[in-house]
């Protein structure tokens, strides 16, 4: 397999300008890593270029065989309609595609983030926000072919990538549809929008094809994980390791000249009451083992949906001080690349 893309995109011309990060009482300049729009090739297209592309596709669609897309490798055969945790067939279901301005700042720039949202999911929480497409799985039946025609349609509507959200389950699906997309003229990044719940041996197929990682880390125990992520006991440690998975590959976020992503890492907290996420733990793990200037954005926005509203410890949002402590906890452990959700 041909290695790191990484090295071959920081090769091309990059600057640095400044970002003012505030410090407690300090305020403080850190480089951003910046290259020109002109400058910038989705790194999939070179795949497809040497024909790699298409041997990735055949070697993720055999997965569906004996699935293991994701850690609960739940070995069942989807191409004869058996399902497993995620209730999906080898057949993706989509909810809805079209410009999404909620998202991070440098990935919504003035024509939205070009959103795919897929139906099912590998981790199922509780306290999900989108539990009607998650969980009970509403959406429509779509070929590889129509993800492709989704993908390129967005595009010409302006959008400045495409954000594939919740794909673990349907990756083989979204990586076919996007040999059509290139077909079709696509030529914007590519953004990975997942819950962090992702084994590594699937995400080196995704190496030099995902221009842009967007995971999740919502637990550092365990205990939590497993009461509030349908029994995913081992999320913690299988998150670190595909996030630093994630970074080896396209490193920490490039933007352009006016700000936009167009590769590297951005990282999701969601802050949960009580600290059930583990905050001081995780910013620790971004500062000690991927960089202090990692993209993370530290989220305040939890609100109890779904089941949690009837779980004493997740029934209520996060106070003022809770969110502030996290914050601290992230200036304190170094990260100086925040962005407050």
């Amino acid at each position: 397999m041909h290695d790191p893309t990484r090295r071959e995109f920081m090769g091309a011309t990059l600057v640095s300008v400044p970002l003012m990060q505030s410090c407690g009482d300090r305020v403080t300049a850190s480089p951003i890593p910046t290259m020109r729009r002109k400058d910038f090739e989705p790194a999939y297209l070179r795949l497809e270029r040497s024909g790699e592309l298409e041997r990735r596709v055949r070697e993720l669609q055999a997965i569906y065989r004996s699935c293991r897309l994701c850690p609960r490798r739940c070995g069942v055969d989807r191409t004869k309609g058996q399902t497993g945790v995620c209730s999906s067939t080898s057949r993706a279901k989509v909810f809805s595609a079209h410009p999404h301005f909620g998202e991070e700042r440098p990935l919504v720039g003035r024509g939205g983030s070009g959103t795919i949202f897929f139906s099912n999911c590998n981790l199922l929480c509780v306290f999900c926000q989108n539990w009607e497409i998650n969980h009970r799985g509403d959406g429509s039946y779509v070929s590889d072919d129509q993800i492709g025609r989704l993908m390129t349609d967005l595009q010409e509507l302006g959008c400045h990538n495409i954000n594939f959200v919740t794909p673990t389950h349907v990756v083989p699906n979204i990586i076919s549809g996007l040999r059509t997309a290139i077909r079709r003229g696509l030529k914007i990044p590519l953004v990975y929008n997942c819950g962090g719940y992702e084994p590594v041996e699937v995400l080196r197929l995704l190496d030099g094809i995902i221009d842009i990682y967007l995971p999740d880390y919502k637990y550092t125990d365990g205990a939590m994980a497993a009461k509030y992520s349908s029994g995913a006991e081992d999320y913690p440690e299988v998150a670190a390791a595909a996030i630093q998975e994630m970074h080896r590959q396209v490193g920490e976020l490039v933007v352009d000249e006016n700000g936009i992503a167009l590769r590297g890492l951005m990282i999701r907290h969601l802050v949960l009451p009580n600290n059930i996420a583990g905050t001081d733990k995780f910013v620790k793990f971004v500062a000690e083992k991927l960089t202090p200037t990692t993209y993370v954005n530290i989220m305040a926005q939890y609100r109890p949906e779904y089941k949690a509203r009837n779980i004493p410890e997740l029934s209520r949002r996060i106070t003022s001080a809770e969110y502030q402590q996290a914050v601290r906890w992230a200036r304190e452990a170094g990260l100086t690349r925040l962005d407050r959700g």
